[in-house]
Parts: C-alpha cells; sequence; structure tokens
C-alpha cells in the first residue's frame, strides 16, 4: 500500500470520530459484536477507544480479514488502545431473553469493562439500547469506522478463540472450523450427535434448518 492510499484510508476509516474529536469529545468508543447468527456459543461484543488521530494500517470489518490478519491487528489493538472491553453472553441467556436482547447485554458489559468512561458510543448497525451515555449507530460501521472496525476484530478473535476452546470439550461437531454457524457439516453433526450443552436450543428449533431430534 503506498503511502498516499494509507493516508485515504486513515481519512476515510477516522471521519467518524473526526467529528466527535474536533469538538473535544475524545473518548470515542467504538462497539461491535460477533455471533449473533450461530447456531451454538455465546455472543461477543467489544467496545475499544483510541487516543484521536491514531490510526492502524489494515483495520478493516473483521469479517474480510484472514484469521492469521485478525490475530495480528488483535495483538496491535488491544496493545495499543486506550482501553479495550468485552462482554460475553452465553447461549442459555441468549435462549432466555433472546439474541437481540443479548447482543445489548453483552455491548453494554463490554463498554462497563473500560477503564476509561467513554463520551461518546460509535455502535456498527441501527439500534442500540441507551445506556446512559451518547451513541451514534452506523450501518455497515465496522467497514466505515475505525473504532468499531478494531471493535469488531477484538470481538471475532475473542469469540472465535471460545469457539477452537469447546471443540475440545464438545469434539465432533466441528466448532473449530465453523464456529458454531449453520453450515451442512454442523446441521449433519447435530442430526449424527444431538445438541450439545451450548448449542441455541431457540435457533435449533427453527424450521428452516431442516432438523429433527
Amino acid at each position: 500500500m503506498t503511502s498516499d492510499s494509507i493516508v485515504q484510508e486513515k481519512i476515510d476509516m477516522l471521519r467518524y470520530e473526526r467529528e466527535y474529536w474536533r469538538d473535544g469529545v475524545l473518548n470515542v468508543a467504538g462497539v461491535d459484536e460477533a455471533g449473533r447468527g450461530p447456531l451454538a456459543g455465546p455472543v461477543v461484543a467489544a467496545a475499544v477507544i483510541f487516543k484521536p488521530e491514531y490510526f492502524i494500517e489494515g483495520v478493516n470489518d473483521s469479517k474480510v480479514l484472514a484469521p492469521e490478519e485478525r490475530e495480528e491487528l488483535y495483538a496491535r489493538i488491544v496493545a495499543e488502545a486506550v482501553t479495550f472491553g468485552v462482554g460475553v453472553i452465553h447461549h442459555d441467556v441468549i435462549d432466555h431473553v433472546n439474541i437481540l436482547q443479548a447482543t445489548y447485554k453483552a455491548m453494554h458489559e463490554a463498554i462497563r469493562q473500560l477503564s476509561v468512561t467513554p463520551s461518546m458510543l460509535l455502535i456498527d448497525g441501527n439500534r442500540f439500547l441507551d445506556n446512559g451515555i451518547a451513541y451514534k449507530t452506523i450501518i455497515d460501521g465496522d467497514a466505515l469506522s475505525f473504532s468499531i472496525a478494531a471493535a469488531s476484530i477484538v470481538a471475532k478473535v475473542t469469540r472465535d478463540r471460545m469457539m477452537i476452546d469447546y471443540e475440545k470439550q464438545f469434539p465432533g461437531y466441528g466448532f473449530a472450523k465453523h464456529k458454531g454457524y449453520a453450515t451442512p457439516e454442523h446441521r449433519d453433526a447435530i442430526k449424527r450427535l444431538g445438541l450439545c450443552e451450548i448449542h441455541r436450543r431457540s435457533f435449533t428449533v427453527r424450521p428452516q434448518l431442516e432438523l429433527e431430534f
């Protein structure tokens, strides 16, 4: 990547943060989640605050990055951010309150874990449950905002590591490979082995999955 393209990337990815930094709102936190759609495992959210104008080349929506790129960027983000927080809401709570409410809970917990109270939240998506801190929702924010993209990487890497560990506890489902999503391999494993402890019952009963128990 040329120096000019890096400069342009920084301009593009920091435009939302700069709206607030220019007004003296310095503690801007990006917030995003990973794991809303899978049949198993938790939903994980992350919140990240950087110093104004701080930028890490290559930070982008976690979904467009290769696993090794996410791991490298994760290491830099957690080392160089002013503070970061992670919230984890497990399958049983998801089944009890529904995935949207569980996602809000994960985001709120990630924000509470920050060592610095944010003055502004940039939230990926179009909805958020007010927690008393000013916020802005941004559709596709993980591709448009540096802070949100960084949070998406932290959330994704954290959840992927958890699912890899779950593969050791519940072998045969392929959690390390598909991370709990409804792949053909995963559906076949459920048909063969039944549900395990970390499956979301409210997700696996959906008729479109064509699962029979």
